[in-house]
This record gives structure tokens, sequence and C-alpha cells, in this order.
């Protein structure tokens, strides 16, 4: 007489699937860990000369930003795991139903990879009116006649902000005499 075997049920390997998709939001407190530690690890190895430091030092804002997402990550564990759940995306400008618009997803990241190649032979001016325009013009502005004047105003004023006012140098490419 054979003794009927017994398959081991696959109930297990479907409830553990079930708890991670219940608890996915798990995956984000994960990365916000990692993020923490790989930041309080730069900051902590970071090459301070003491005689150049003043009364808050260059690793001040890395350790806060470091010690506050290791913070946040374990409160959204806590909170996950007591059952929280993240909510759906909702507004009014969203249709969850359609599908993704990856036309101006690879738009925007074209302008943006053109910028970063650009600024550096045409100087920020340039390279800024061209990712301001071209931001512009991927998110469905078609005002030919007014987004590239709008975009150069913003380019001049930011790159005036940031090289004059904050001492932050930008480069100014072939109109670094000019401005």
């Amino acid at each position: 007489m054979t003794t009927p075997t017994t398959d081991p049920s696959p109930e297990p390997a479907a409830e553990r699937r079930s708890w991670l998709r219940d608890h996915s939001e798990l995956g984000v407190c994960v990365l916000l860990l990692a993020l923490g530690v790989l930041v309080l690890a730069d900051a902590l190895t970071m090459d301070v000369d003491l005689t150049q430091r003043g009364p808050v030092g260059p690793r001040t804002v890395p350790v806060v930003v470091g010690a506050g997402l290791l913070v946040v990550a374990a409160l959204l564990a806590v909170d996950v795991l007591r059952g929280g759940r993240g909510q759906a995306e909702t507004g009014e400008d969203v249709d969850l139903s359609e599908p993704a618009d990856w036309r101006t997803v690879l738009l925007l990241a074209g302008v943006f990879l053109g910028a970063a190649v650009l600024i550096d032979p045409f100087g920020f001016p340039v390279a800024g009116a061209l990712l301001f325009w071209g931001a512009a013009f991927a998110l469905g502005s078609r005002r030919f006649d007014r987004d590239p004047l709008i975009a150069a105003v913003v380019s001049l004023v930011t790159y005036a902000v940031f090289d004059n006012l904050l001492g932050v140098p930008l480069p100014g490419g072939p109109l670094m005499g000019v401005l």
C-alpha cells in the first residue's frame, strides 16, 4: 500500500508575496535608509581644514540631512508596519487611467542632457535659455514668439543672481565679456 504524499502547499510563497505587496512602501524606507547612510558616511569622511572652518563647518548640513533621512526612514517603516498605507495619487489634472507620456519624458531628458553638454562651450546663459525653452516646449507650450524671449530673460536673471549676488561662479561662455 502506498502512502499518499502530501505536496507542500504553495500558500507560504503566495502569502509572502501578498505581504510584500501590502507593505511595498518598505522599499522607500530601504531607499531612504541607504541614502541617509551614504550621506552620513560621505559627510563624516569629508576632509575639513580646521583653519578655514567657521562656527558652522561644512559637515553640518550633510550630517543634519543624513540624520533626517534616517529618522524619516524609521518613522515611515514604523507607520507601514502598523498598517499605514500611501494614498493613490489624486488630483484634478491627473488621469490615472491614461498611460505615461514617454515622449514628454524623453524630450525633457534630452533637453537636460543637451544643456549639460552645452554649458561648457556656450556658457550658462545660452545653455540655460535652451534648457528653459526646451522644457517649456516639451511640456506643451508652442508660443514661438514669446517662449524663447522668456527663456532668455529667466536664464540671464538666474545667471546674474547666482554669479553676481550669490557669488556662485557659473560659466559665462562667449558672453563672458558682454555680461
